[in-house]
């Protein structure tokens, strides 16, 4: 099976005029007919991840970030799920990021991911990030009140905002120049799919735990948080640090689409199996023949 998925009008990296109202939430033609198709496609793009990851983690040389923003019933969850359920798990990490605790309120911003950054060789996966300092807590600027921030930080919150904004892409560009790949994907879905993803969360007893009263509340917010994310996205997208606008009211090419967007960033390491030296390979052909006249 031949992937050829094309990308690129998906991949934001500053070059560009960003307007996020202009990008579309659905595609014009599905990149899948039927679910086996979709299953099919997937598993593909999980083997391809897979094998790649496996040579990062033998090169032990780069690292790859993956994050994943979203409003609420995007499908993060999901689509971490089924893009990465086929590689090896003790390759990548998952961290999902809630409301920070108090240690964490004692450090600035960025400390409670940058201590879970992934190490040399692994595949790190933040379900939602940092970038909530300037998404959530630009909507609700209450929450900076217990952020116990100097009174000087906060005389301007537009100031405050590109303030934050700076130190993401200092600390994206610094990762990068240490060998980390950082690439950040927005799972833009539809108001009225969200809608309709939320009354199924309420209609299946199944889906119940899925829904909270807060999601209406953040949903009356809708408008606040498209520009916030089309700031923050215009903001911090670099050529070594894209962003990906994933169209998301299909499930299945969301997920299609993220895999091609991972395998495609992979593509741009100089991954490769390590060489071993001549001194090596010699001792490599004695254990051979050791084992040989056991």
């Amino acid at each position: 099976m031949t992937l050829d998925i094309d990308v690129e009008d998906f991949r934001c990296t500053g070059n560009e005029k960003l307007s996020l109202k202009k990008r579309p939430t659905a595609l014009k033609k599905p990149l899948h007919d039927s679910k086996e198709e979709l299953v099919a496609k997937l598993r593909k793009y999980q083997e391809e991840i897979d094998e790649r990851q496996q040579q990062m983690f033998a090169q032990d040389q780069y690292a790859m970030l993956l994050v994943f923003q979203a409003m609420d019933a995007a499908g993060k969850d999901g689509t971490i799920k089924h893009v990465m359920s086929g590689i090896n798990p003790h390759g990548v990490e998952v961290h999902a990021f809630k409301q920070p605790s108090l240690d964490e309120l004692d450090h600035d911003f960025l400390w409670r991911s940058n201590k879970v950054l992934p190490g040399r060789g692994k595949i790190g996966i933040f379900n939602r990030s940092y970038y909530e300092e300037v998404l959530v807590v630009r909507v609700h600027p209450k929450i900076l009140q217990g952020q116990r921030l100097p009174p000087s930080t906060l005389k301007s919150l537009p100031k405050l905002w590109e303030q934050r904004y700076q130190a993401i892409r200092n600390f994206e560009k610094h990762q990068t120049e240490n060998g980390m790949r950082i690439v950040k994907f927005f799972l833009h879905v539809s108001k009225d799919e969200q809608k309709k993803r939320f009354l199924e969360r309420i209609d299946d007893p199944s889906k119940n735990w899925k829904f909270n009263d807060a999601d209406l509340t953040e949903r009356a917010c809708w408008d606040d948080y498209q520009e916030a994310y089309h700031d923050a996205i215009a903001a911090t997208a670099t050529k070594h640090s894209p962003w990906y606008i994933i169209p998301a009211d299909d499930k299945g090419d969301m997920r299609l689409l993220v895999s091609a967007a991972i395998l495609t960033e992979m593509k741009q390491l100089n991954l490769e199996w390590p060489v071993l030296s001549e001194d090596q390979q010699q001792g490599l052909a004695a254990c051979r023949e050791a084992l040989i006249k056991e």
